[in-house]
């Protein structure tokens, strides 16, 4: 529980001396002044600085750097400021090294403060070889400036857009394409988005790449279904960017912060590209949920099967199965494999990357995992392993309610959020399973996300 201040030991504007003593799970480095936190940017464990207090609450308060008076052995030349700015790298100024301790480390403090298991192993974190130009999947914003379109990101907690041609932790070919694409528009004459005034057509451009196949997906985000001209456009983008098999228009009318609206329209091929994972191809829509790090995603799911200790004989309930990217290796290791996602556009997809795979041992089902487990635990349904990979809000109550009473022998956690992990691996050990050591994968260098899996065995 954080201690409150009858007053505040410090008062916004006051300027003094500190050494940083450690860094928040934001990445932000903590000072203290008569035990009060102060959260402050780019600050690094064993630093001084000189901070100015910027904000004053009663259990913390934010300052900022004025001038730093030591640096950090772990302090490294920042690659991009602008990837500091708009959030997309906040620990690109750590060393990879201690990026990947800082991680494990977030892992165990929840481990301690959250699910009150301090005894469980946290391994080091696995990560990268080369930690940059690593993502699949851009979508970026769209905005007017002096007549022209720009694309960049917006800066941390505004609507600021920070023109950026250069991503870091993107593929390079999808940066490529982004610039292209916005080019051939501008061209063309299509304005972008405004969202003060709700006029403008293109919000959002969105590429998806294929690591392995090359494939491309470009989709449009626009405001309205018109897109002019259309006839020239399609023809100068697949001219421009021959690894294209996919053009889909997305529209969303809505005023609001979310990227993609109800209603898709294929402008060339069809709504799909592929790629492959784990030895087998997959069909990916532009709706479709897939990691966007292949290289660490395949480290992740070989650990995730290896935790599932599957001969051939078991019965897999795979919840979240999304379009089946761990589904279908299970099910070449099980005698069966359930599988439930709530989006019904990624089952489609998954029952279609089933076939064009040849695996016939899975059933698939559409609805939220809440929902269909308890289902499936007040029919009966037996399992002997069951894998949970769910958002980042982890598992539902009625989930983890409906898994101790279908009882598995395993039970095979991928997280990607260390604190609802925590969580639940908690009420799993309260419900009768032994918590074994917790991997963590970095499937997001230079962002603070930490990805993890964890083996739990029923007790006897």
């Amino acid at each position: 529980m954080k201690k409150q201040y009858t007053v505040a030991p410090v008062i916004k504007n006051e300027k003094m001396t500190v050494t940083f003593e450690d860094l928040t799970s934001e990445g932000m480095g903590v000072a203290k002044v008569e035990g009060y936190p102060l959260f402050v940017a780019d600050g690094l464990p064993g630093e001084r600085a000189t901070i100015k207090v910027t904000k004053v609450g009663k259990s913390f308060g934010f300052a900022r750097i004025e001038e730093r008076l030591s640096s950090s052995p772990d302090r490294i030349p920042t690659r991009d400021v602008k990837g500091t700015r708009v959030g997309t790298m906040p620990l690109q100024n750590l060393r990879y090294s201690a990026q990947l301790a800082f991680k494990k480390n977030n892992v165990e403090q929840v481990m301690k403060r959250i699910a009150k298991m301090p005894e469980v192993e946290v391994k080091p974190t696995i990560g990268m070889e080369n930690p940059w130009g690593y993502r699949n999947k851009a979508q970026i914003p769209v905005r007017q400036k002096d007549g022209k379109l720009v694309t960049g990101f917006f800066r941390t907690n505004t609507h600021e857009l920070i023109p950026m041609e250069n991503f870091q932790i993107q593929d390079p070919k999808i940066d490529e394409a982004i610039v292209k694409v916005r080019d051939i528009l501008q061209e063309f004459n299509v304005k972008a988005y405004d969202e003060k005034k709700h006029t403008g057509n293109i919000r959002h451009i969105m590429i998806r790449r294929g690591y392995y196949t090359g494939e491309m997906m470009v989709v449009l985000v626009t405001r309205t279904a018109k897109l002019f001209p259309q006839s020239k456009i399609i023809p100068a983008i697949l001219e421009a960017l021959p690894e294209v098999v996919s053009i889909v228009q997305n529209v969303n009318p809505k005023q609001n912060n979310v990227i993609l609206g109800d209603e898709t329209i294929v402008l060339h091929g069809e709504d799909v590209y592929h790629d492959k994972l784990m030895g087998h191809t997959f069909a990916i829509s532009s709706r479709s949920f897939y990691q966007v790090n292949p290289i660490q995603t395949e480290k992740l799911y070989k650990l995730a099967i290896e935790a599932a200790q599957l001969t051939g004989e078991e019965t897999v309930i795979d919840a979240y199965c999304g379009i089946g990217t761990i589904s279908l290796s299970l099910a070449e290791k099980a005698k069966h494999v359930y599988a439930m996602e709530v989006v019904p556009d990624a089952v489609k997809m998954a029952e279609m990357n089933a076939a064009a795979n040849n695996i016939e041992n899975i059933t698939f089902e559409i609805g939220a995992a809440e929902e269909v487990m308890p289902k499936w635990a007040a029919e009966g349904v037996k399992a002997d392993v069951l894998v949970v990979d769910p958002p980042r809000k982890g598992l539902e109550p009625a989930f983890i309610e409906a898994a101790l009473e279908i009882a598995p022998e395993r039970i095979v956690y991928v997280s990607c959020n260390p604190a609802t992990m925590a969580r639940d691996l908690q009420l799993f050990h309260e419900g009768g399973y032994s918590v074994g050591s917790i991997q963590p994968v970095d499937l997001f260098p230079q962002t603070l996300h930490v990805e993890s899996v964890v083996a739990l065995t029923r007790n006897k």
